[in-house]
């Protein structure tokens, strides 16, 4: 969310960022919120006035009280009581202003970097960098559930029954696999020198609304029936939601944290959620890591973030590649944002297994999340998120990349300690 101060000095910016993220029917929205701040602006000042005028006429009353003048000290608390009522009137008037204001502010869009790449939607995304060599076998690669089962660890069929599309029983090594890249991820982020957290998995509405943006909330979380909480969609929600209406001195930070958590989404108006498979799904597990730092050194660790996500992938033999997200694939709080890709023999292509995000102090200032100086001034902090690890959907990147053409799959040397030391899972079904 953007200051208040920052859209009446600089409009022409603001709306120019609109355009750049393609959102043109946002564009009167900066009219109407000068229009309201103005308004604003001019009904704290009638209540300031009013308020002086009160205490000057409550002293007239007093006055008049001393020299025995009843007449005019009535005539004086008439005016007072008429002062009180339109001091009333305007603070309800106010509060509906800014109530107002709040809104449209949360939804104008955060001003995107400099570098951003200018771009319609998600396949003007442009390639920073590929890492590993795309490998593709001179065997058929199986579809990633037809992998699963040949392991007898996956049982779509019966979690239908129990929950509906869009979940999964996953069992044997293949569950073990699971938790095993999750563990893995963990004990790399601590390495990383983050702080391990497992955060709650329910947030209250105030935090919801901080984290992310309306569009986001509507198509994601799911809202616990008559109780103030929702279902994270991610860990991140409840990680910066930790720093809510805090006071941080600049010794404190950075805040480097990685937490673990599982996920629910609700997926609306996704695409795939009612294929056979887990690549998008309403509940999943994932290592996060978020950072809360100060403004000067938010680009600095935007690009440790997402680079730890390519080594840990490096290091199970996993291709990857990072895409810069144009403009208009940001969502409105994002200031700048890149995907880390995994290679897909099967596909013979590149799919999305992490996201990673420069949010600015948009997240702080809509939570309170702020920074004192040495020097005494305050400001808000910056906030970014990455996904370390999100299974089952790194899951799929892992088997396909590692099957043989026998219908094993290798288990690469740094999670062998995690999976008691085998080197190599072999099929019980072919």
């Amino acid at each position: 969310m953007l200051d208040i101060k920052f859209v009446r000095n600089n409009p022409d910016v603001v709306k120019e960022n609109i355009k750049k993220k393609f959102q043109d029917e946002k564009l009167p929205l900066v009219d109407e919120v000068l229009e309201l701040d103005q308004k604003n602006r001019e009904i704290k000042q009638e209540v300031e006035a009013l308020r002086a005028d009160r205490n000057k006429i409550s002293k007239e009353i007093g006055a008049c009280m001393a020299q025995g003048k009843k007449e005019e000290a009535e005539e004086l608390k008439k005016k007072v009581q008429e002062n009180a009522d339109r001091v009333e009137s305007l603070s309800a008037e106010e509060k509906e202003v800014e109530a107002r204001i709040k809104k449209i502010m949360m939804t104008i869009p955060n001003i995107i970097d400099p570098s951003v790449p200018i771009g319609k939607d998600d396949s003007e995304n442009v390639e920073i960098q590929k890492y590993g060599d795309p490998v593709v076998p001179e065997f058929d690669i199986p579809y990633h559930t037809d992998i699963m089962e040949s392991f007898n660890g996956i049982d779509l069929e019966s979690a239908g029954r129990v929950a509906g599309n869009g979940f999964y029983y996953l069992m044997g090594d293949i569950a073990r696999l699971h938790s095993s890249i999750l563990s893995y991820a963990r004990d790399f982020m601590i390495g990383r020198g983050f702080t391990y957290c497992v955060p709650p998995f329910m947030i209250r509405s105030n935090v919801v609304t901080g984290v992310m943006s309306f569009a986001e909330m509507d198509a994601m979380m799911y809202k616990i029936e008559g109780e103030d909480l929702y279902l994270i969609g991610t860990s991140e929600h409840s990680m910066i939601g930790k720093f809510i209406d805090t006071m941080l001195t600049e010794d404190q930070l950075p805040q480097t944290l990685t937490s673990y958590s599982p996920c629910f989404r609700k997926e609306k108006g996704a695409h795939g959620i009612e294929e056979r498979g887990v690549y998008r799904i309403h509940q999943f597990e994932k290592q996060e890591m978020i950072v809360v730092c100060k403004p000067e050194d938010s680009m600095m660790w935007y690009d440790k973030l997402w680079q730890n996500t390519v080594d840990l992938f490096r290091s199970m033999d996993i291709p990857v590649r990072t895409l810069e997200c144009c403009s208009a694939d940001l969502a409105d709080l994002k200031v700048k944002s890149c995907d880390v890709e995994a290679w897909s023999p099967r596909q013979k292509k590149y799919f999305e297994v992490g996201s990673c995000s420069n949010l600015g102090d948009a997240q702080a200032r809509r939570l309170g999340i702020r920074v004192k100086a040495e020097d005494g001034t305050k400001y808000f902090a910056h906030t970014l998120n990455n996904t370390a690890a999100a299974p089952p959907r790194m899951l799929i990147a892992f088997l396909e990349n590692n099957l043989q053409a026998d219908g094993t799959v290798r288990i690469p040397e740094v999670l062998r300690p995690y999976m008691g030391g085998t080197e190599l899972l072999i099929p019980k079904n072919k």
